[in-house]
């Protein structure tokens, strides 16, 4: 399957959008029946129809998934998608009209534009307006507009985040990762050396050389400093959020489990993950029925998302005065 037609193998329109205050929101809408489930980890998530999705509740269809920015305020994105989707006659069926079914997380990314001209509905009926099967980009886009990570050591410390991907098909089978990562830890290969994170510049000996280290060279068990010393984010204002999609059929309960395995991927890429400061979600969803063993279709979404969470750190520039990957490389 070539790189630019897996969307449409998949059968997911992925659509942003976004606006000068570095915020966005992105939606998944899919054109294939579609099931889902998802497993949240985090202490403080904002979240919309999450629920649903859980293996005990008998509704397993899903119509579309709304990642957004701008903390809870950024879950009115999701009325722009659900008024996009009764227009094109897209929901469950019911006696007197059809109900879309729309779940989403969001992430807060309010330290850059300060709450002006935050995602709303227009905002998330754009994103549906830009949906397709082509749009491939990542790093400053969408919902990962305004995301920043390294952020244990505090908001002076900290690099840009971003939306990424991976996907992998082996013959038939698709699977596909997608993330916004705005992650309290550094972003780690599989060395765990450091690919982006808390920095600060080279201070030893009174050198003034203007050199970023990594501030984990010193404190290697990344153990935050307390308030009063830094301006830590609050509890909850960091979370990588990640949809596992696979065309391979797979029930809702197994769903469940492959989101949950999402969680290792984020603990790879990632030092720390989960913390008390985090509210990381893995969505998972099954648009197709191509026949596929669930352990096969598990460690190949683990794997992808590991790369998406690098990737979407990569591809990220910098904004104002948060360091992006992709300029200190370049």
């Amino acid at each position: 399957i070539l790189a630019m037609n897996f969307l449409e193998e998949l059968g997911i329109k992925l659509g942003h959008a976004d606006n000068e205050t570095h915020t966005g929101c992105t939606v998944f809408l899919f054109t294939n029946d579609t099931t889902a489930s998802a497993s949240i980890l985090g202490p403080a998530p904002g979240s919309r129809e999450c629920i649903l999705l859980q293996p005990d509740k008998p509704i397993s269809t899903i119509h579309a998934i709304v990642f957004t920015g701008g903390s809870s305020y950024g879950l009115a994105t999701v009325d722009g998608v659900m008024k996009y989707l009764r227009e094109h006659d897209v929901g469950l069926d019911t006696p007197f009209l059809k109900i879309p079914l729309v779940s989403a997380a969001v992430v807060f990314d309010v330290q850059l534009g300060r709450g002006e001209h935050l995602p709303d509905s227009d905002m998330g009926y754009q994103a549906c307006i830009n949906a397709s099967y082509e749009d491939l980009r990542q790093g400053n886009v969408g919902s990962g507009s305004g995301t920043a990570i390294g952020k244990w050591k505090g908001y002076t410390n900290m690099m840009k985040g971003g939306f990424g991907y991976a996907t992998e098909n082996i013959g038939d089978l698709i699977v596909t990762v997608f993330t916004v990562v705005n992650c309290m830890g550094d972003i780690v290969d599989d060395n765990s050396e450091i690919i982006a994170g808390s920095w600060e510049f080279d201070t030893e000996n009174n050198c003034n050389s203007g050199k970023r280290v990594w501030s984990a060279i010193n404190n290697p068990y990344r153990l935050s400093p307390d308030h009063k010393e830094a301006a830590l984010p609050p509890r909850g204002a960091n979370t990588t959020l990640v949809l596992i999609a696979t065309n391979a059929s797979l029930s809702k309960v197994q769903l469940k489990r492959l989101a949950d395995r999402g969680h290792g991927g984020i603990a790879r890429a990632m030092r720390p993950s989960h913390t008390s400061f985090d509210g990381d979600s893995v969505f998972a969803v099954s648009t197709g029925n191509v026949e596929a063993k669930y352990d096969h279709v598990a460690n190949i979404a683990v794997e992808m998302t590991v790369e998406a969470i690098r990737n979407a750190v990569m591809e990220a520039c910098s904004v104002k005065t948060i360091p992006g990957y992709k300029d200190i490389k370049s």
